[in-house]
């Protein structure tokens, strides 16, 4: 049951006794038998420890299932496991996250997630650094270029799975007061009922895939960090072959990578940060940006001819020149017997030949494989099934399970890139386009045309499509909390400052609130109070000050 082996000679045998209790407690025990087991805690203090419930211990256990983050990662590291198992058996099993920017906007996800589905498998978090560096920097707002403090992103996961535990707590507690009631009322089928929901009770706590970006630094520095992402409950950290100092958001001109070496050492890193902390199932994304980076920081160091080093020098852009015809300050490199001079910037970066991008992405997702990484991410420009795919196809044919972790990215306009592809399918087809302009197609003026229709309908099944034939297990989309925080802030202003006035408020959210059964517009409860009312009576019995009498507004929302 233990995480991982502890030698019976390296501690006393109550700690380790101790150790699989806890471990058992957590995982495997019914509410009842926490009831018995926190009864046996407590009956060698029974004259000194007058008060303490072991029902009430029982129900504040449940409520903490997870005790530090290094349990959450762990736990979340098998779950992850089991997926990539699940999609390499059917690619039906592709798994799915948002961004989330602060742990109540996760928070808020997860138990819309259980409302909607009743279950949160295959649904996870996505932490991206884009989201950190623009909105938790204490600098203000920064762009993705890893300027922002390191541990705010450590800081993030910490505060995520703080809100994910308190939604937990929180929907136990409404269960164990709903079987108080039902057991006052002498109501045996509820009773039953309740108790098998406690006891089959589903965690809001999923994986979270954490976005270390380019390392922050050397790999001492990316595996200290890394150690930050795990202790604060991390399973599975992404990190990419941009230069660390010169790191751009993937979606943006100016991307710097490194040789492969470099970002292998970084990949190696973070695995040995994943089994000193006893997450020996970690899960490490290898990220290329090279589809869309023209540029080295440097030449990589080859010891013989074809190794991967000298692969990767092979894209350079060069010109072959005379020994006799130097230039001060030249960089040369002998190629098959010549000596060549690569494209050297004044920014002293090199540029790679034109057209290459495809080819580094195969390469450098091949490597990454087989040297510690678990998944990939290719960042392309634009979403296209037969794009992604072909360089899958191109990877499988060395490492037959490559799969992905695709970016569904707000940077793409999804619409005018749909439009645009069904219009070429068009073309290609023999279909007539007349009545369209490819450049145009964004324009209102289309909206509802069949063209319109199967762009549409290309978007809706895209994460389905891609993973049955492009290799994507898991879809993401980076920083959409980013935009619907803007959208509905600006619904609000709009209306609220307006005519409208504080209608804008009730009708636009306070009664769709209501009507969709949104958690939070009892928010008193959603904050804690409730769980601070239960702590209080098992604290001070019926001296208890509780929040929620019959004063508490929020009974207005009881119906």
């Amino acid at each position: 049951m233990t995480p991982f082996p502890i030698p019976p000679h390296d501690f006393p045998d109550y700690l380790t006794i101790r150790h699989i209790e806890y471990r058992v407690r957590e995982s495997d025990m019914t509410y009842h038998q926490n009831i018995v087991e926190a009864g046996k805690a407590i009956a060698p203090y029974s004259e000194s420890w007058d008060g303490i419930d072991a029902q009430s211990v029982a129900r504040m256990r449940l409520q903490n299932r997870f005790h530090t983050g290094l349990d959450i990662a762990r736990y979340t590291a098998k779950i992850m496991r089991r997926d990539m198992a699940a999609y390499d058996a059917d690619p039906a099993n592709y798994t799915q996250s948002l961004g989330c920017w602060h742990g109540f906007i996760g928070q808020q996800k997860l138990i819309s997630i259980k409302k909607h589905f009743g279950t949160t498998k295959g649904r996870y978090l996505y932490l991206s650094g884009w989201m950190v560096a623009a909105l938790r920097s204490e600098f203000g707002p920064l762009p993705d270029q890893s300027m922002h403090e390191k541990t705010s992103v450590s800081d993030l996961i910490e505060e995520l799975y703080t809100f994910l535990k308190q939604a937990d707590a929180r929907e136990l507690g409404m269960l164990f007061r709903d079987l108080d009631a039902a057991k006052a009322a002498g109501d045996a089928v509820n009773t039953h009922r309740l108790l098998h929901k406690i006891d089959e009770y589903e965690t809001h706590v999923v994986p979270i895939i954490a976005d270390i970006d380019a390392g922050f630094g050397n790999a001492e520095a990316t595996y200290l960090l890394a150690k930050k992402f795990i202790e604060a409950g991390a399973c599975c950290i992404q990190i990419e072959n941009q230069v660390s100092d010169e790191k751009q958001c993937g979606h943006q001109d100016g991307k710097v990578t490194v040789p492969h070496e470099d970002f292998l050492a970084k990949i190696r890193a973070v695995r040995y940060a994943f089994l000193e902390l006893g997450v020996d199932d970690g899960v490490i994304v290898a990220r290329t940006d090279s589809l869309g980076a023209g540029l080295t920081k440097q030449i990589a160091f080859t010891r013989e001819a074809g190794d991967l080093a000298d692969q990767y020098n092979a894209f350079l852009d060069c010109d072959e020149v005379d020994a006799a015809a130097l230039n001060h300050g030249d960089v040369l490199i002998a190629r098959d017997g010549k000596l060549m001079r690569p494209k050297r910037l004044p920014s002293n970066l090199f540029q790679f030949r034109p057209g290459t991008g495809e080819d580094r992405c195969v390469m450098d997702c091949i490597a990454s494989l087989q040297n510690g990484a678990d998944l990939l991410w290719i960042e392309t420009e634009k979403p296209h099934i037969g794009q992604i795919g072909g360089m899958v196809n191109r990877i499988r044919e060395v490492v037959p399970n490559a799969k992905l972790v695709y970016n569904n990215s707000p940077s793409f306009n999804w619409t005018l890139n749909f439009r645009q592809q069904v219009y070429d399918a068009w073309v290609e087809a023999g279909k007539d386009v007349s009545a369209f302009d490819r450049a145009k197609l964004m324009s209102v003026d289309y909206d509802g045309t069949a063209l319109a229709d199967e762009a549409d309908e290309r978007i809706r099944t895209f994460q389905r499509d891609s993973a049955a034939q492009a290799g994507i297990f898991h879809h993401l989309i980076t920083l959409p909390t980013y935009h619907t925080a803007a959208l509905s802030t600006d619904n609000l202003a709009r209306e609220y400052f307006g005519e409208q006035g504080m209608l804008g408020y009730v009708k636009n959210v306070q009664r769709a609130e209501i009507r969709q059964g949104i958690a939070c517009v009892k928010h008193q409860n959603m904050s804690g109070s409730d769980i601070g009312d239960d702590h209080k009576e098992y604290f001070a019995g019926e001296a208890a000050l509780k929040a929620g009498g019959a004063a508490n507004t929020m009974n207005q929302f009881a119906a």
